[in-house]
């Protein structure tokens, strides 16, 4: 009997925390829509994502240069950090030994749990002196930035995808194996395309952290509200045009600012919409 009613209190404890999280998300979403939206429909969806112009003193609300640089910077970001970290996770779970990965792993560990701000930080004093007096520009860019994030992004996908690889079952590579396929081949013909959800779920989650990433983009990516010309010039991701306005911003200012928020809120919902349908695709 009083196993039963432990069981019964556990189960309720559980699902009041499930609860709690479902209401959190909702409120925040209510907060976000109810500020934003209005703001949306007095300047117009189209005319508010297309705006080339972000003056907010002068009553006009345009994020197309922010939408522009923030892709430019996340598109380098994932051309460098993906191939590196899948690349990483083939080595850590099919070749590297076990004292190799027993070195390796903690260190991808540690990546996770330091700060946003110190690999701002980094890029700040080390990154960005380079890039100027290399390649040319301020330094502050969106090839720091890209730098940046693709470090930031790399722990999400070794981990997720490490753990995808691994979840092969032995028995196709040891048919592979068996029929005369060496090594490579059986990774690359075999076991990556069994693993392709999951591989896919964690470049998805990588995304999703480069996009939500705010205060490491601050700081290395020069924070100007124009449409860049190359990966030299300096450019504003619609986080950071959050963050470094929020504080002053009033009105139809601050509403504008909400309505940013509503932006990236969909674009992260898409991108969670996208991972579970990718791998309900493959469970099929």
């Amino acid at each position: 009997m009083y196993r039963h009613y432990k069981e019964r209190i556990v189960k309720s404890v559980l699902f009041i925390s499930a609860l709690a999280a479902i209401f959190v998300l909702g409120l925040i979403t209510v907060v976000i829509f109810s500020e934003g939206l209005p703001l949306i429909a007095k300047v117009g969806l189209f005319d508010f994502i297309l705006g080339a112009e972000w003056r907010p003193l002068a009553g006009i609300f345009g994020i197309a240069p922010m939408i522009v640089g923030g892709f430019y910077v996340i598109c380098g970001a994932m051309l460098l950090g993906v191939p590196l970290g899948i690349a990483c996770a083939i080595f850590l779970a099919e070749i590297a030994h076990k004292r190799i990965r027993a070195v390796i792993r903690p260190c991808i560990e540690l990546l996770l749990g330091i700060p946003s701000v110190v690999y701002g930080f980094f890029g700040l004093v080390i990154l960005v002196p380079i890039i100027r007096e290399h390649f040319g520009g301020p330094g502050f860019s969106v090839l720091a930035g890209s730098i940046i994030l693709a470090i930031m992004l790399l722990p999400t996908v070794i981990a997720v995808s490490e753990d995808a690889i691994r979840s092969v079952q032995r028995t196709y590579k040891e048919a592979s194996l068996a029929l005369g396929a060496t090594h490579w081949q059986t990774i690359r013909n075999v076991i990556l395309p069994v693993a392709r959800s999951g591989i896919m779920a964690g470049v998805i989650l990588g995304f999703g952290r480069a996009i939500s990433e705010t205060m490491a983009v601050i700081m290395v990516l020069g924070n100007a509200p124009i449409f860049p010309q190359s990966i030299l010039d300096p450019a504003r991701a619609l986080t950071a045009n959050i963050a470094l306005e929020m504080a002053y911003a009033t009105g139809d200012h601050l509403q504008a600012l909400f309505a940013t928020g509503i932006i990236l809120f969909v674009v992260i919902l898409l991108s969670i919409s996208l991972i579970n349908m990718v791998q309900k695709r493959d469970m099929a």
